[in-house]
């Protein structure tokens, strides 16, 4: 009899796990459904938040277009900001897709006291209409690459429109419509490159070599 009280208690036992395995199961299959929902819903946002952008974009560049025609002066500091953040934003939204990396350990190091950064006076260059090419050192070189040399030589932040008109002279070769909002947008995403005011940058590791 034992053996047989011993049965009825396991037979009973199963069922409930059974019970309960079946309705995780079902709760499972429910939260997978919402999330397909979720991420039908992100998609949608993202396509809607693209097309936004691009119109915003188009318009920008419109009117930009149409000031050119009696102006050189390029793409004003608001559009450049707007090419950076909607780049900024498509690149986050790249991120989000992948997933994240593993945690590392870092070791603890003190904190150091915030050192105050020179005054810094922004000032928008005109974009030169007559400039002519003086040399061929920047010649088949990148962007990032141009930039460094220029910043070095200038020892200090260079408005965008200065970095293209010292390219230029530099005899580097332009082929999208827009060179400054493409200077900006390349220095913006280069770690060698800081952003000290609108469409103005300036080498990160100036400061590395003024605290040492």
């Amino acid at each position: 009899m034992p053996d047989e009280n011993l049965l009825a208690t396991l037979e009973n036992g199963l069922r409930q796990s059974r019970t309960t395995r079946s309705r995780l199961n079902a709760r499972l299959a429910d939260l997978e459904a919402e999330a397909e929902r979720v991420r039908t819903e992100l998609n949608e946002m993202d396509a809607i938040i693209s097309q936004t952008e691009a119109a915003m974009f188009r318009i920008l560049s419109s009117m930009f277009g149409a000031a050119q025609s009696s102006s050189s002066a390029g793409p004003s500091d608001a559009e450049i900001e707007f090419a950076l953040r909607r780049d900024a934003a498509s690149t986050a939204r790249a991120a989000a897709s992948q997933p994240p990396p593993p945690p590392q350990h870092t070791p603890y190091a003190q904190p150091q006291p915030a050192r105050q950064q020179p005054a810094f006076r922004h000032h928008i260059p005109p974009i030169r209409a007559d400039i002519e090419p003086k040399s061929d050192r920047f010649f088949e070189r990148t962007i990032p690459h141009a930039t460094a040399v220029l910043l070095k030589e200038a020892g200090g932040p260079l408005h965008v429109n200065e970095i293209y008109n010292r390219m230029l002279e530099g005899g580097f070769q332009f082929t999208g419509q827009n060179p400054t909002i493409s200077i900006a947008v390349s220095l913006n995403r280069n770690r060698r490159f800081r952003k000290v005011a609108p469409g103005t940058f300036d080498l990160t590791i100036r400061d590395a070599a003024q605290a040492s």
